[in-house]
């Protein structure tokens, strides 16, 4: 028998952090979280992050468990996320994964095989590279090499560029079909995917908003009291959307309102980005709000229906 496990994603403010508790609830579970900004202490707003009160008593794994100087990549969500999973297994209840970033979703359900090579000299000349030519450097050069993942990585995301140059370095092969290939490997858990997506207009004025109410709640200070701490660009957890922009504003790069802007673009680019993702996926259940008339228990209703199906309740 397969281990049952839930995924819930979506874009980016979505409405998904307000479904999985309603969710958990529903059938005993605990979540992990699938964000790979949430996971650092000290940077609760520009992550939209979870707070106790909103938990409603459900535990939550890998939420403030990092500092933000420490790397965090797949391989490592991949560590920890396996380590929860059997945690919660242990007290009978069921795993389910929250979060909108799919690379670390694939990860856990086709049970990906990373060969990491964090000691490579290829790594390292192309870490130095990047350092003294810029980023833009390097995804040209993917771009000639492997087009299908200079499509869908985004030219700012250093660390997974220098990934797939690398890979395709020391392999002679592109890393897009590696990761194809993994992806058509069984997965060993018994899983319903599910995907909230809301309409495209909606959702947009939703990722508008949400940036006004961080920047209300006080967005500015948190990346300056970061910055104070020593964060800086080049750190994993300062590439995070509203902490990048910010810090450019706090360099002197451009002004306030035009970070607050370039945010809220960005924001809406990386939504359309990660449904792009969700649509490569298989075997995914999306849930269109509007099929819903945008009530929460309809949508509820409708995951309970598709998890008995699966069996993975009864």
């Amino acid at each position: 028998m397969k281990e049952p496990l839930i995924i819930l994603t979506g874009p980016t403010a979505a409405g998904k952090t307000k479904l999985s508790i309603a969710l958990a609830k529903a059938v005993g579970g605990e979540i992990i979280s699938a964000d790979s900004m949430q996971v650092y202490r000290h940077m609760d707003i520009g992550s939209a992050k979870i707070s106790q009160e909103e938990m409603g008593g459900i535990p939550h794994y890998l939420v403030d468990v990092l500092e933000p100087f420490e790397a965090f990549h797949v391989v490592r969500f991949q560590q920890m996320a396996k380590a929860a999973m059997e945690e919660i297994r242990s007290r009978g209840h069921i795993p389910i994964l929250v979060g909108g970033t799919g690379f670390y979703i694939q990860a856990i359900v086709g049970d990906v095989d990373f060969t990491d090579n964090e000691t490579s000299p290829v790594r390292r000349e192309l870490e130095q590279r990047a350092a003294e030519q810029g980023s833009c450097v390097l995804y040209e050069e993917l771009k000639k090499v492997d087009p299908e993942s200079a499509a869908i990585i985004h030219e700012n995301n250093v660390k997974r560029v220098i990934r797939a140059l690398e890979f395709y370095r020391l392999t002679g092969k592109k890393i897009s079909k590696h990761n194809e290939e993994q992806k058509e490997k069984e997965s060993p858990y018994n899983f319903a995917y599910f995907v909230l997506n809301e309409e495209r207009q909606k959702l947009y004025e939703r990722i508008d908003r949400r940036v006004d109410e961080m920047i209300e709640a006080g967005l500015l200070r948190e990346v300056t009291l970061l910055k104070e701490m020593g964060c800086k660009r080049g750190m994993v957890s300062m590439q995070g959307l509203g902490y990048k922009e910010i810090l450019a504003y706090l360099d002197g790069e451009c002004s306030f309102l035009e970070a607050v802007d370039i945010l809220k673009r960005d924001t809406r680019h990386f939504a359309k980005r990660q449904l792009t993702w969700f649509r490569r996926e298989k075997d995914v259940i999306w849930l269109n709000k509007e099929d819903y008339e945008y009530k929460e228990e309809r949508i509820l209703a409708a995951m309970l229906e598709r998890l008995k199906e699966k069996g993975i309740i009864g």
